[in-house]
């Protein structure tokens, strides 16, 4: 017989799992400062980028909206920015440095969640 505190307890591991959950994404690395500053300037249409910076990203010069992910150093999603139209500026805390620039929708096609794990594939 299963006891309620089990079933809790049953129900909590099934949630952090589900939380947890990890997701494979392939991206591009922005390596160079010139890579970093340029981003998607000038590209006709989004690809999965990620670069490293602590100081917030613009999207002055974009022809199109993305969804940006930053990550902390264990690929766990920290915060989330859907739909991230041009001209804007996306800010967080400065202790988080992994940032996914991705085309729109990808977040919510993938129902991209806080706390999910990153599964990164440099292409």
């Amino acid at each position: 017989m299963i006891h309620s505190y089990e079933m809790s307890n049953m129900f909590r591991n099934l949630f952090t799992m589900y939380n947890r959950c990890m997701l494979q994404l392939f991206v591009k690395e922005a390596k160079s400062l010139k890579e970093k500053i340029q981003g998607l300037i000038g590209k006709d249409k989004p690809l999965a980028l990620m670069l490293k910076t602590h100081f917030g990203i613009h999207t002055f010069g974009l022809k199109f909206p993305i969804d940006v992910l930053i990550l902390d150093k264990e690929n766990k999603v920290v915060a989330i920015k859907r739909n991230l139209k041009p001209n804007r500026i996306f800010l967080w805390n400065p202790i988080f440095n992994i940032v996914l620039e991705l085309p729109s929708g990808t977040i919510e096609r993938n129902t991209i969640k806080i706390h999910n794990i990153i599964d990164l594939k440099l292409t």
